[in-house]
């Protein structure tokens, strides 16, 4: 079915709503100008999206008729200095559908449009151009970056098509260009790996920083990219603070100016916990849609959701109170908590959202936030979460939205008893269904398992854990992947900046970027992976060290 004016409005009305989604990129960030083939670029990108998961668009070469190109300027990529009879845009559409098809040579272009009239009245072509005509254009008219961004352009369309059904004239390669030597090697050594690091990483901290934005205004001196240099500078080292960051930043960046670092908290501060997660899953959206064109990357899958608090605060927390809370473990002790939705399992582990946890707020409420964020960003089949969510309220809440979970739960004394009777038989596992009254007389039905730990220095009740699922013993098994969670909390906070300050803003903000520069390094390694192999380990070959060393000559230092 052809497009029609209303699914045209349908696809733009979608992308104009959704929170995630900045176009055309020339309005929405400062970093492209309207000559920008990285923003030509991120426009296909977005628009494509979408438009393949509208019901009438079930057409490739229908999609590459409608290109966004009404914002793109084309002079700077136009070798010929006289007016010529095809105008670029057309002649851009054409390539992208001779590359979407895979045509070495243009006669077979020539030949296809020809034969199709309904095409060619789409292209706006009142004469086909003959094979000498699109010949000279590509070699001669079109820059060496514009063709690369055709081809660019029609692999982003065709892995887009190929995500919503959508048949496609060819199967797409499903990962970035390379850039380096063709030849296939069978073993990775350390050189070839950071070089197709390098390449990586200087391509998805183009894509991914332009989602953040301080809104200071325009005519200021120090460039709002440096504000982001500085933060990723601060990260290079493990407590690190604004400062000292940012007096030894002034003699390592390449920048002409840099803040200092009382100025660059204050714009921090300005910013409300609302505009910072915005800003981030803006930042993530861009960073899945680089990696969702890997076969290796499992856009549906399994997420952790789970709590991490910062080291503990010793300070006067009058006024604070409700941002300074408990520990976890229900000690004397109090901390900043905040809490994050991960991809786990088979998937790039990329946090993909994060909040901040205030006193009073339940547990059912941080879930449901975090996972209406998930959902807009990528399919959930399965949740884990750590015993802290033993809820019926929250495990409810999962089973309406047609969710599968596995959460630890409680031992309390009917458990307690199971489990002695288990130990009594020398069972290893029991399953049991289970009602979980919810108020109001409604209940929620869940399996318990019982499972026997291996080497457990315990010898009674306490070598059995108890799980909760709604789908069986067969997701038991998936619990384990939890554990990358956990981890990689490890590393997030390697990449936090260190402070004194009580700003609930502030430190949220801290907290967050170190969850995107843990999310890039990840990314990175997985490109890096299938660039090289054609496969991914969940083993890092790209360590997060050098991935920050990547950045840092990404943001101007060294």
């Amino acid at each position: 079915m052809a497009a029609t004016c209303e699914s045209r409005r349908s696809v733009f009305r979608r992308i104009a709503n959704r929170p995630h989604a900045d176009w055309p990129v020339y309005d929405t960030t400062p970093l492209y100008e309207r000559s920008s083939l990285a923003g030509v670029e991120s426009d296909i990108r977005t628009v494509s999206q979408t438009w393949f998961r509208h019901d009438c668009h079930e057409s490739v070469e229908n999609f590459v008729c409608v290109l966004p190109l009404a914002y793109f300027e084309f002079d700077a990529h136009d070798r010929y200095a006289e007016s010529t009879r095809y105008e670029m845009d057309t002649l851009f559409r054409m390539f992208v559908l001779m590359e979407c098809h895979g045509w070495e040579h243009e006669t077979a272009l020539v030949e296809y449009i020809e034969c199709r009239p309904e095409l060619c009245e789409q292209l706006g072509l009142e004469t086909v151009p003959d094979q000498s005509t699109l010949w000279r254009s590509w070699h001669e008219r079109f820059t060496a970056e514009l063709r690369g961004t055709v081809e660019t352009a029609a692999r982003t369309i065709l892995v887009k098509a190929q995500n919503a059904d959508v048949a496609v004239p060819r199967e797409p390669e499903r990962h970035l260009p390379s850039h380096g030597d063709e030849e296939d090697e069978s073993d990775l050594d350390e050189q070839a790996v950071l070089d197709e690091a390098a390449t990586v990483t200087e391509h998805v901290s183009r894509v991914v920083f332009p989602a953040f934005s301080l809104d200071r205004g325009e005519g200021c001196e120090i460039h709002e990219n440096a504000y982001w240099d500085l933060q990723t500078y601060l990260g290079l080292r493990e407590r690190l603070a604004a400062n000292e960051g940012a007096r030894s930043f002034t003699y390592e960046s390449t920048r002409e100016r840099t803040p200092l670092g009382h100025s660059h908290r204050e714009h921090i501060r300005d910013l409300s916990i609302a505009e910072i997660r915005e800003m981030y899953r803006q930042a993530v959206n861009r960073l899945l849609s680089e990696v969702a064109e890997t076969e290796e990357f499992f856009r549906a899958g399994i997420v952790a959701i789970d709590i991490t608090e910062a080291d503990p605060f010793t300070g006067d927390r009058t006024g604070h109170e409700d941002e300074i809370i408990g520990t976890k473990e229900k000690t004397d002790e109090y901390a900043y908590q905040w809490a994050t939705v991960q991809l786990v399992g088979n998937a790039v582990p990329i946090v993909l959202d994060a909040r901040p946890v205030r006193k009073g707020e339940s547990r059912l409420e941080i879930v449901k936030d975090l996972l209406d964020s998930a959902e807009e960003l990528v399919h959930v089949d399965n949740v884990l979460m750590d015993r802290e969510f033993d809820s019926q309220h929250v495990l409810e809440m999962l089973s309406q939205r047609g969710l599968s979970y596995v959460v630890p739960k409680r031992m309390q004394t009917s458990e307690k008893a199971q489990a002695k009777r288990l130990l009594q038989r020398d069972r290893d596992r029991y399953e049991t269904d289970r009602k979980l009254h919810l108020g109001k007389n409604e209940w929620h039905e869940t399996t318990l398992i019982y499972r026997r730990k291996e080497d457990s220095e315990h010898e009674d009740h306490r070598q059995y854990s108890v799980f909760m699922t709604n789908r069986g013993s067969g997701h038991l098994t998936e619990y384990g992947h939890r554990w990358e969670i956990e981890s990689g909390y490890k590393s997030i906070k390697r990449f936090m900046a260190a402070t004194t300050s009580k700003d609930f803003g502030l430190r949220f903000f801290y907290f967050a970027f170190a969850c995107l520069l843990y999310s890039i390094w990840r990314a990175v390694d997985l490109l890096v992976q299938a660039e090289l192999t054609g496969e991914y380990e969940h083993s890092p070959v790209i360590t997060a060290d050098n991935t920050l060393t990547l950045l840092k000559k990404e943001t101007g230092i060294g």
